[in-house]
């Protein structure tokens, strides 16, 4: 499959599996796939108002939050502070979770791989111009946050602007920092 660029307008709007609200589904593998059926699933979600997150049995999800003040996410009696600051929060998808926002609504970047098939790595990255980041192997998604960023040794040159991403399944691909930048790299591989 080639490399693709999209544009959070791209991403396809549904709502949440407990009705609690919408999300902005990236991309799904099966493509097509629906909630209870997906070996991995890429989403944001606007969280804008305290709640119980959906269970999804089975399923190992990360969250980042990517803008707005932060929540307290309780996950199976344990809180924890998530911030646009804060690492990726990596937990299971059928144990209880809840939010509790710290002031105002949240956007969140939502990974979710289905346990024994897939397993997947979040990370928050801040580059400074011309560093590299390398996306091989698997299923790789970049969200760029701030900065550009610029593909080296493909065919097409794909630039990466705020709220662009660049999916690339089992293609290897070099981003370069044209300017210092900060993204969230997301890799997905089979169990």
């Amino acid at each position: 499959m080639p490399i693709r660029r999209l544009t959070r307008a791209a991403f396809k709007s549904m709502p949440w599996k407990n009705g609690g609200g919408e999300m902005a589904e990236i991309t799904v593998f099966p493509p097509g796939a629906g909630l209870d059926e997906f070996g991995w699933r890429l989403s944001m979600a606007r969280v804008a108002a305290d709640g119980p997150f959906s269970n999804f049995a089975g399923i190992d999800r990360t969250l980042t939050v990517l803008d707005g003040a932060g929540f307290r996410l309780t996950v199976d009696g344990v809180e924890h502070l998530l911030t646009p600051a804060s690492a990726p929060l990596r937990f299971a998808g059928d144990v209880p979770a809840s939010a509790a926002l710290l002031a105002g609504p949240v956007t969140d970047l939502n990974v979710m791989t289905r346990r024994g098939a897939f397993r997947h790595e979040v990370h928050r990255m801040a580059l400074e111009i011309s560093q590299y980041i390398v996306i091989s192997g698997g299923f790789g998604f970049l969200l760029c946050m701030s900065g550009c960023f610029e593909s080296l040794g493909t065919d097409d040159i794909i630039s990466l602007a705020a709220d662009d991403c660049l999916i690339a399944e089992d293609e290897a691909v070099t981003l370069l920092a044209r300017e210092p930048a900060s993204a969230i790299l997301v890799s997905i591989f089979p169990a």
